[in-house]
């Protein structure tokens, strides 16, 4: 008889540790601010042939902004994208960059101080998400809250005067808030919660028309309502571009959640035949359009460039490599140049390269959305990161395409880069969001789990 050994039992393979990339954050993050400094300085030496007085005092507050942020991250959310912050502290640099050059030109109307300030506030909501909010997955809980407040957001501007033809600001004393732009946030969170609890009746029930799975009333009654209540409130404020930026949030993430590409058609049709409607009916939205149409013709009539003429002639005076900061005239576009058209002077200044460049900058940040999107295993979660990396996309097609004459202008503000507190505080609480949500996406499973 042959004896047995016992086994030795088998070394366990060691864990594979994630990688967690915050050098590679934090060299980007300096990257960013080098390039926004050189920016200011090359504003400076275009105007006066000097570095202007303050670029050390912009730099170090720009960078320790930047790496309050960064270390917020590094304690927080070590598992989160590497790309996602320094692409904000770059798209804001730069917009500070630009606004501060057009102050130049405006020495009564300085911007770049306000936005600043807006900045460091919003660097502050950006450090708050990402300290407090520890998983994602408690927004669901708030989910019929942030719409109410959301909706309450959008109405409150309709009691308050028109500015420029539109109901979306909040102004007292010489503040001034747009409400809108933290509502599409809520209804973000709203839409998301809702579709993933009822993805499945939404995919599979009720009646098939065509190719097109039609649910029940009632499982797709309340959030079709809640979105024309939001889209007739917006219609009242004759705010167009936000109205449409939350019907292209609806359909979008009604797609993910159901994976049903007769909704995109669906959409599409609803979105024609309401811009028609709107623009026809509505005086304010039908000059936009007539402008959009003939761009030319306040030329035509001897009255002069209107806004989207000046826009064109900036962009085509920027050729391929911009005349250089602090050396180009758009200016003359007038009281929007640092806000709507802002990406004009991109364009002038920076030239062909340059605005490709910030658009590369926009893709990567919605690109790195999507992919903490479809990493993630809840479906709550997924949605959202979809949905607020839409938001970015759906803001800068709506605002670029109205710039460069591909569509009507709305009236948005451009994601980081023009004058306004109340969008650049936004888009800092979805980075925030986004660097949660890849952190859950990225980080290891069995360390995930057992927090």
């Amino acid at each position: 008889m042959t004896g047995t050994t016992a086994k030795a039992p088998a070394a366990s393979a060691p864990a594979v540790r994630a990688p967690r990339r915050r050098g590679t954050e934090l060299t980007l993050i300096v990257l960013a601010v080098l390039l926004s400094v050189f920016g200011y300085c090359a504003v400076g030496f275009g105007k006066s042939g000097s570095v202007p007085p303050d670029a050390a005092g912009y730099g170090a507050g720009l960078g320790v902004l930047a790496l309050v942020a960064h270390g917020a991250v590094r304690l927080r959310a070590p598992y989160a994208d590497p790309l996602l912050l320094p692409i904000a502290v770059l798209l804001n640099g730069v917009g500070l960059v630009l606004i501060y050059r057009l102050d130049l030109e405006t020495p009564r109307d300085q911007a770049a101080p306000a936005q600043l300030i807006w900045s460091t506030l919003g660097v502050g909501l950006f450090i708050a998400v990402v300290t407090l909010l520890r998983d994602h997955r408690v927004l669901q809980r708030y989910a019929y809250l942030s719409v109410v407040a959301a909706l309450v957001l959008m109405i409150v501007p309709i009691f308050f005067p028109a500015v420029n033809g539109a109901r979306i600001w909040i102004r007292f004393g010489g503040f001034s808030l747009q409400p809108g732009e933290f509502a599409k946030v809520l209804l973000a969170v709203f839409f998301a919660t809702y579709l993933a609890a009822n993805r499945n009746a939404l995919a599979y029930t009720g009646r098939r028309i065509w190719r097109l799975q039609l649910p029940t009333g009632r499982v797709l009654g309340p959030i079709v309502a809640i979105w024309l209540l939001s889209v007739v409130v917006l219609v009242l404020e004759r705010d167009l571009g936000t109205s449409l930026l939350f019907f292209g949030l609806f359909v979008i993430l009604l797609y993910v959640a159901t994976g049903r590409t007769g909704w995109i058609a669906v959409g599409l049709l609803l979105a024609a035949v309401g811009a028609f409607a709107v623009g026809w009916l509505e005086p304010h939205v039908h000059v936009r359009v007539q402008d959009w149409l003939h761009p030319m013709a306040s030329i035509d009539a001897g009255q002069g460039p209107n806004q989207i003429a000046q826009s064109l002639f900036a962009f085509a005076a920027g050729g391929m490599f911009g005349t250089g900061l602090g050396l180009g005239h758009s200016i003359l576009i007038g009281f929007a140049a640092k806000s709507d058209f802002i990406l004009a002077t991109a364009g002038e200044e920076l030239g062909l390269a340059g605005l490709s460049a910030l658009f590369l900058l926009y893709g990567l940040l919605v690109e790195r959305g999507f992919r903490a999107g479809l990493s993630l295993r809840d479906p709550f979660g997924r949605l959202l990161a979809i949905g607020l990396a839409s938001i970015v996309a759906f803001q800068v097609f709506v605002i670029a395409g109205g710039v460069t004459g591909l569509i009507p202008l709305t009236g948005m503000a451009m994601p980081f880069l023009a004058q306004g507190g109340s969008s650049v505080v936004t888009n800092w609480i979805i980075v925030a969001l986004l660097i949660r949500l890849s952190d859950s996406s990225r980080r290891p499973y069995e360390e995930g789990a057992s927090e």
